[in-house]
């Protein structure tokens, strides 16, 4: 694997997620805060309308547009903004998959669920972020442990999405403002680290693979019947059990996981995921065995 030398950190992919539209403003006012010996860092605003407007998206959700058929599809006066920005973005940071793309790209957003810090990972077998991963979970300031989640799914994310929660929509907290920074920063020691051809052994990990998405109970007319149980509210990443309870209707009554196996659910009542019909993620837990790292 070669060096990274261009790296892109975005903010304001989704215009209310907070923490990362004023990391990405502050950063263009003080660009030197990302600088590293080896490399050069960007920051910019994913979604500048968005943003302005302090909504997740105008036209359409810009972390589900960079994909083929947005990216390549015939230019036309009636596209949603998302379309043209996507292209924007893959034209100067890309384009995916090109000899010309930046090295590495950052994602920032954050989430209303009880999900802590979680980098979002195409799979086990992309390296560099597990080994990033696990230098930030062992590494310098432990407190920042942050997990993996493996398969993006119907994400369509610009790069690698970080995600911190629970942070309310159009609302900036201090502290996790400040606990992005220092992820960030520590991620971008560790990609100096491995430029300079430090030696990253071989190690296990512990991460959740996306499996899946449980939408609301709903009446026959589409309208959401019951909302996510107590018991489940907030337990992101802990133990769902055949028979726990999940939801509970308006008039209070339980209604319990009917699944056969134990999943370990995420992104639980996403403020965002209402109307993609997701109350939350399906996860499976898995041990990984990563190969060791070393840049060619």
């Amino acid at each position: 694997m070669t060096s990274e030398h261009r790296v892109a950190v975005s903010g304001g992919t989704h215009g209310n997620e907070m923490s990362g539209i004023y990391l990405a403003k502050h950063w263009l006012r003080n660009p030197m805060e990302l600088r590293r010996g080896s490399f050069a860092v960007t920051p910019f605003l994913g979604n500048p309308r968005a943003i302005e407007k302090c909504v997740r998206y105008v036209g359409r959700d810009l972390n589900r547009t960079f994909t083929t058929e947005f990216l390549s599809s015939a230019e036309a006066e009636d596209k949603p903004y998302e379309v043209v920005r996507a292209r924007e973005i893959n034209q100067t940071y890309g384009p995916k998959g090109s000899a010309q793309a930046f090295d590495f790209m950052f994602d920032l957003h954050n989430t209303t669920a009880n999900m802590g810090a979680c980098l979002i990972v195409d799979s086990e077998e992309s390296l560099l972020p597990m080994h990033m991963c696990h230098y930030i979970q062992v590494g310098p300031a432990p407190d920042l442990s942050t997990r993996p989640a493996l398969g993006q799914g119907p994400l369509r994310s610009a790069g690698e999405a970080l995600e911190l929660g629970p942070q309310p929509q159009q609302v900036v907290r201090a502290d996790l403002f400040t606990q992005m920074r220092d992820l960030m920063a520590c991620a971008l020691d560790f990609i100096e680290l491995f430029n300079k051809g430090t030696v990253f052994p071989a190690f296990e990990i512990e991460a959740y693979k996306i499996t899946g998405r449980m939408d609301y109970p709903r009446y026959p007319d589409g309208e959401i019947s019951a909302m996510v149980h107590p018991k489940l509210q907030d337990k992101d990443f802990l133990p769902m059990n055949p028979g726990d309870p999940i939801f509970q209707t308006f008039s209070g009554e339980e209604i319990l996981y009917e699944g056969d196996t134990t999943i370990y659910p995420a992104f639980i009542n996403e403020a965002a995921y209402y109307e993609k019909k997701v109350a939350f993620a399906k996860m499976e837990k898995h041990m990984f065995s990563i190969p060791g790292l070393q840049r060619e």
